[in-house]
């Protein structure tokens, strides 16, 4: 493990830990987070066992932050293929700590951009990357750690309420876009994939219907056709038509079909009954 690579003297800005295991590809990571003006110190490990053994490091200043109860590091820019234990393991032992890192995966592979997400990452960067991509990270990352340390308007010191919006990562020309949840009206099956319709357009994501539709249930999306999931609380209206039932979607008066086998499942839902009859 090359312990700590000085950055920019300032202990207000962040002390990040970078893991690769391929020795060019972590001196281009260390190399840009060095470059951002807030990053104060930047660790590196070439593997993901080298990487936890920094979590009981002694280091003066790593264990000062863990005398007042701060994370080791402020965030971890981690590989995923990475030989033994792999980036997206650690991440998972990582992301289990009290209190833990922001995580940020930098990786060739696309494919795990749903786990890592899932895992809670703020970004996912794909190789090669250019700085102002890492510098959005690095933006991602302060934001996600001013908004753990700012509670709500009127709680005063009170723990921060948990914020449980999943974003869905997807890519467009190398550069991968969060959507969030809360910003999906309606999701329309097309194979193994899914396509997002939000206010500002949609997005194909390779994630089937089925998932979905068991992941957002309890944020109050529900099935009403084999081929679409809609946000229960953008139904303004659910109709006879010609082929049965339909619903209508918020302001733009979308209008998607209802299958016979999810009709009465969708009434119940409506009426909040919970119940036939």
């Amino acid at each position: 493990m090359r312990l700590t690579v000085s950055a920019h003297d300032d202990t207000r800005k962040l002390i990040v830990l970078a893991v690769d295991d391929e020795l060019a590809g972590l001196d281009e990571l260390s190399h840009g987070l060095q470059n951002n003006p807030h990053i104060h110190r930047v660790f590196q490990a070439s593997d993901a066992s080298d990487a936890l053994r920094l979590f009981s490091h002694d280091d003066p200043e790593l264990a000062a932050r863990r005398a007042n109860g701060l994370p080791t590091v402020d965030a971890v820019f981690a590989d995923i293929d990475m030989p033994g234990l792999s980036g997206m393991e650690m991440s998972r032992v990582i992301a289990a700590m009290n209190p833990s890192p922001v995580l940020v995966f930098v990786t060739g592979h696309a494919e795990e951009a749903v786990n890592a997400f899932d895992l809670g990452a703020v970004d996912y960067v794909l190789k090669p990357f250019q700085q102002d991509r890492l510098d959005r990270s690095v933006a991602r990352v302060r934001e996600k750690l001013a908004t753990a340390a700012s509670p709500p308007a009127g709680q005063g010191g009170a723990e921060p309420v948990k914020n449980d919006d999943e974003v869905i990562p997807v890519e467009l020309a190398g550069t991968t876009k969060l959507i969030p949840r809360s910003s999906v009206r309606w999701v329309e099956a097309q194979g193994d994939y899914a396509r997002l319709f939000t206010t500002e357009g949609s997005h194909l994501v390779r994630i089937p219907l089925a998932q979905l539709e068991e992941r957002w249930e309890k944020a109050g999306f529900v099935r009403i056709h084999r081929s679409f999931l809609v946000a229960l609380p953008l139904i303004t209206e659910m109709r006879m038509g010609q082929g049965g039932y339909q619903v209508v979607i918020g302001n733009e008066e979308k209008v998607l079909p209802v299958s016979r086998r999810h009709t009465r499942a969708l009434k119940d839902r409506i009426v909040g009954s919970g119940r036939g009859g």
